[in-house]
């Protein structure tokens, strides 16, 4: 009888007639380093955490030693010993539905990466059905010492994660200004913020279309618990009444950001007796589909409907018209949230910090009213 094929890396138990699975190979530990240096497990010790103790050249030699090893430190060890463990949480509890469509997650979170990268810092990603599920993970999260600290995303209206955060001692970053801030009667926010004015971002849009000749106006807006969205809402009405424009001719509907609802908020509204000759969606998902529910009617764009989308994407570049939207470097606002968390870790106060104000980049899919 010949032998058959025996998986490379794996031990032939003859009694059993079953192949016998190798050990695994033993992580390298601190000694290791040691003995190939030449040098006490202190000094090893010392020169990878940085201390005072030993020389640059023995320091260079002990890391030189640690990377051909491929040393890593244990993180359950540094969480005993109090260390920083190098890396950060970030929970999302948004719609399933809406984060496979949606490109602004995936743009916040690859500038988040690239900030975190260069301090070999590692993000730890979950989704969470609720808020109430998030701050349980975020107590056992600091109980059991899995994170330094949290990029919060989705600040709400009635939030209750900051004080949380807060009472925790928990370092934290509220990616998104809190409910208030950026008002006259803002206060100040418990942990550090990074936030953009939707405000002013807002009145960009309205009078924009207030100068094409559009004097009804709707708007498709997200989730209406987020602190983004009651800004967005309140200028929105501030910005028409200073403007002139009818209350009954300004209006808004909610929506989830995807793109069946966004398509199910523009046939409501194109169904009113008088409907808006603009209209505005907080995400490019929502404004694409609304733009396909005007194809389908015939409903020329911009022709007789005027469309703009909040957040820029390639789907609103290659979308036929192209789509008149808010330019942001959405990378560049993960990367700043990124970075004051660090300063946080390093010892940093707390504070807001204003991004870039969004820009509106004129296309094809706004004109004046037909």
């Amino acid at each position: 009888m010949t032998d058959t094929a025996r998986p490379a890396g794996d031990r032939w138990d003859g009694e059993a007639g079953r192949p016998r699975r190798a050990a695994p190979p033993r992580r390298p530990t601190m000694r290791d380093i040691a003995d190939r240096v030449g040098v006490s497990a202190s000094a090893v010790s010392f020169a990878l955490n940085g201390r005072a103790g030993v020389s640059p050249a023995t320091r260079a030699r002990v890391l030189r030693a640690a990377e051909q090893l491929g040393w890593v430190p244990d993180s359950a060890a540094r969480a005993l010993s109090g260390e920083r463990l190098g890396c950060v949480g970030l929970v999302l509890n948004r719609p399933a539905r809406t984060l496979g469509v949606e490109s602004f997650f995936l743009q916040l979170v690859s500038g988040v990466q690239e900030a975190l990268s260069v301090r070999g810092t590692a993000l730890m990603f979950q989704v969470v059905p609720d808020l109430d599920a998030e701050c349980v993970l975020y107590r056992r999260w600091w109980g059991e010492r899995r994170v330094d600290g949290v990029l919060m995303v989705d600040p709400r209206t009635d939030d209750p994660r900051p004080a949380l955060l807060e009472s925790l001692g928990f370092p934290a970053v509220a990616v998104g200004g809190l409910s208030g801030q950026g008002t006259a009667s803002g206060e100040a926010a418990p942990i550090s913020t990074v936030w953009a004015d939707d405000a002013a971002a807002m009145r960009s849009i309205l009078g924009h279309l207030h100068r094409l000749g559009h004097r009804r106006i709707a708007h498709v807006a997200g989730l209406p618990e987020l602190a983004h969205t009651e800004r967005r809402l309140h200028a929105l009405r501030e910005e028409s009444v200073r403007l002139g424009l009818s209350p009954g001719d300004v209006c808004t509907v909610s929506a989830d950001y995807s793109d069946a609802e966004g398509a199910e908020a523009t046939r409501e509204l194109l169904d009113r007796p008088q409907p808006p000759t603009a209209i505005v969606y907080d995400n490019d998902v929502m404004a694409v589909a609304g733009a396909s529910v005007a194809a389908s009617r015939g409903l020329p764009v911009p022709g007789q409907l005027s469309i703009v989308a909040w957040d820029d994407s390639a789907l609103c570049r290659v979308t036929h018209p192209a789509l008149t939207a808010l330019v942001r470097d959405t990378g560049g606002f993960g990367r700043l949230a990124a970075e004051e968390l660090l300063a946080l870790l390093d010892g940093g106060p707390v504070r807001s910090v204003q991004a870039e104000l969004p820009r509106l980049e004129l296309r094809e899919s706004t004109a004046p009213p037909g």
